[in-house]
C-alpha cells in the first residue's frame, strides 16, 4: 500500500486536508447554484454533512432564507458577517483552517442570496428581501449598508461598517483575521469592493423590472430603499402618467434624487475649465488676491542685497482676472425616442448645468415623431424630465422646424443634436444640418451622451457628418463637456 505524502502514522490525511476539502465542498456548491439553478443532489447532502458538522444552522443552506431570518434565529451569527469578506495576507504557519471552512459556508450564503437572483416575476418583498441581503454583503465587505450602491464604497476600515468591523484586513473585533484561505497574498479591495457597487445596482435595476414597480412605489419604505439608476429613470418617465397620490410622490422622489446626484458630478467636470480668454486691455485689480508673487520677485531681483540679505521691491505685479466673455447661444436637441433614455436625462441636465453660466443662452428641444420646446424649464432638469414622452418612432424634421428659427446670429451659436439618427426622412434632414453647418454656426452631432459611452450611430450619417467636417461625439458625455466648454470659452 503506497502511503499518503501527508498521511500521520495510521494511513490517514492529517486534519489540514480534511478541512480544506470540507471547505472545497461548500465552495463547489457556491458554484454550481450560482451558474445551474437545478440542485446537485450529491453537491447538497455532502454541504449539509459539512455544515452539521461544524456546528451551523442548516437554515444557511435554504435558498429562500434571508441572511436577517437567519441572524434572527441565531443572533451570535450576526457579528461574524460583519467584516466577513475583508482578507489580510496569509501567514501559512497560523492558518486555522476549521475557521475557514466555517467562513466559507457563511460567505456561500451571503453570495448566493445576492448573486442567484433567478428568474420569473418578483414580488415587494422579494425585493425587500434581496436588498436587506445586499446589505449584508457590504457589511462582509466592510462598508456601511448601502454605501457601495450609493457609489461611495471603499474597503473597510476603522468605523467603515455598520456593525463594527474592525481595520481594515481584519475582521470584526474578538473574531481574528479574516483570512482568504487561499495561501497567497490577500487580494487588494480598494478597487475590487467599488466596482461591486455598480453590478449590486444592475442586479436591483433587473428584479424591479421583473415586478410592478407601481407596487413598490405605493409602499413610501420600500421605494426609500429603492437605488436610483438610469434604468429605474427610464421606468418612471414611461410610466409616470399612469401613478397617482403615493405612487407619484415617491417617484417624482427618486427622479428628484437621482437627477441630483448626476448634476453635481457634470456640474463638477463643467467647471473644471476657465471661462473664457484673460483680458489684458483690463488693469489688473491692485488686491492682495491677484499679487503675482513669483513674478514681483523676478522683476526685482536686481535690487538684491547680498550684505542684508534682503530684497527690496520697487514695484509690484498683478494678474490679470478679466475675462472676454461672448453672449453665445446653445441650441441643444434631444431624441427622446425609446432607444434614446440615458442621452435624454444627462443632455437635460448638461442643458440646465449651461443655462446657469453666464451670458449663456440655452434652448432645449426634444423629439420624437413630434417636437417640444422645453426652453422655459431648461434651467430644471427634474421639470424638464417630468415634461418628457419616451417612446415613439423619430422624426428629427419636426424638430429642425423648431431649432432653426433659433439660430438668429449663427456665429454665436451652437447646436447640439443627440440622436442614434436612424431617422424616418434621413435625406431631407442631413440636408437640413448641412445646411446649419455652412450658415457658420457650430453643429456638434453626438451619437451618444451616456455615463458609460455605449451607444449606436446610423452609419449613413456617420460617414455623411464625417464628410461635412463635423464627425459625430459618441462616448462618455466628457467628451461634449469638453466641446462644449471650447466653443463657450
Amino acid at each position: 500500500m503506497t502511503d499518503h505524502p501527508h498521511a500521520d502514522d495510521h494511513g490517514a490525511p492529517p486534519l489540514g486536508d480534511a478541512q480544506d476539502n470540507r471547505r472545497q465542498v461548500l465552495y463547489w456548491r457556491l458554484l454550481a447554484r450560482l451558474f445551474d439553478p437545478e440542485e446537485q443532489a450529491a453537491l447538497e447532502s455532502a454541504t449539509l454533512a459539512v455544515v452539521e458538522d461544524i456546528g451551523l444552522p442548516t437554515a444557511l443552506l435554504d435558498p429562500g432564507a434571508s441572511v436577517d431570518s437567519v441572524v434572527q434565529r441565531h443572533p451570535g451569527l450576526a457579528a461574524e458577517f460583519e467584516g466577513l469578506m475583508v482578507p489580510e495576507p496569509e501567514d501559512e504557519e497560523a492558518r486555522d483552517r476549521a475557521a475557514e471552512v466555517r467562513r466559507a459556508a457563511l460567505v456561500s450564503k451571503v453570495l448566493l442570496n445576492v448573486f442567484a437572483t433567478g428568474s420569473g416575476n418578483v414580488s415587494a418583498e422579494q425585493l425587500a428581501r434581496w436588498q436587506s441581503d445586499a446589505d449584508w454583503l457590504e457589511r462582509a465587505l466592510g462598508c456601511r449598508p448601502g454605501e457601495l450602491r450609493g457609489g461611495r464604497g471603499t474597503a473597510g476600515g476603522p468605523g467603515r461598517s455598520g456593525g463594527g468591523a474592525g481595520p481594515a484586513g481584519r475582521g470584526p473585533a474578538g473574531r481574528g483575521p479574516a483570512s482568504t484561505g487561499v495561501g497567497g497574498p490577500a487580494p487588494d479591495l480598494s478597487r475590487l469592493v467599488p466596482a461591486i457597487g455598480p453590478e449590486l445596482g444592475s442586479i436591483e435595476a433587473g428584479l424591479v423590472k421583473r415586478m410592478h414597480l407601481r407596487e413598490v412605489l405605493a409602499d413610501p419604505a420600500l421605494a426609500a430603499r429603492l437605488t436610483p439608476s438610469m434604468s429605474l429613470m427610464e421606468q418612471l418617465l414611461r410610466d409616470k402618467d399612469n401613478l397617482s397620490g403615493v405612487a407619484l410622490t415617491n417617484a417624482r422622489a427618486l427622479i428628484r434624487r437621482y437627477v441630483d446626484e448626476v448634476t453635481e458630478v457634470l456640474r463638477t467636470q463643467v467647471e473644471k475649465s476657465t471661462v473664457g480668454e484673460l483680458d489684458r486691455s483690463v488693469p489688473p485689480k491692485r488686491v492682495f488676491r491677484n499679487l503675482d508673487i513669483d513674478r514681483t520677485i523676478w522683476k526685482n531681483l536686481t535690487n538684491w542685497s547680498p550684505e542684508e540679505e534682503r530684497l527690496y521691491v520697487d514695484r509690484l505685479y498683478y494678474r490679470h482676472t478679466s475675462r472676454r466673455t461672448t453672449p453665445q447661444r446653445l441650441v441643444v436637441v434631444v431624441d427622446q425616442s425609446g432607444s434614446m433614455v440615458d442621452s435624454m436625462v444627462n443632455c437635460t441636465i448638461l442643458a440646465s448645468i449651461f443655462a446657469g453660466l453666464p451670458k449663456v443662452d440655452v434652448h432645449l428641444v426634444a423629439y420624437d415623431t413630434q417636437a417640444l420646446d422645453l426652453t422655459p424649464w431648461a434651467h430644471d432638469p427634474f421639470e424638464t424630465l417630468l415634461r418628457t414622452k419616451l417612446g415613439g418612432g423619430t422624426d428629427g424634421t419636426v424638430a429642425m422646424a423648431l431649432a432653426q428659427p433659433k439660430i438668429a446670429e449663427p456665429r454665436n451659436t451652437v447646436v447640439v443634436w443627440i440622436s442614434d439618427f436612424y431617422e424616418w426622412r434621413q435625406q431631407e434632414l442631413f440636408d437640413s444640418m448641412a445646411a446649419v453647418h455652412r450658415s457658420g454656426a457650430k453643429f456638434i452631432p453626438v451619437g451618444s451622451v451616456t455615463s458609460s459611452g455605449r451607444g449606436s450611430v446610423n452609419p449613413w450619417f456617420r460617414e455623411r457628418f464625417k464628410d461635412l467636417g463635423t464627425p459625430v461625439i459618441s462616448g462618455h458625455i466628457k467628451k461634449l463637456v469638453h466641446e462644449l466648454r471650447t466653443f463657450l470659452t
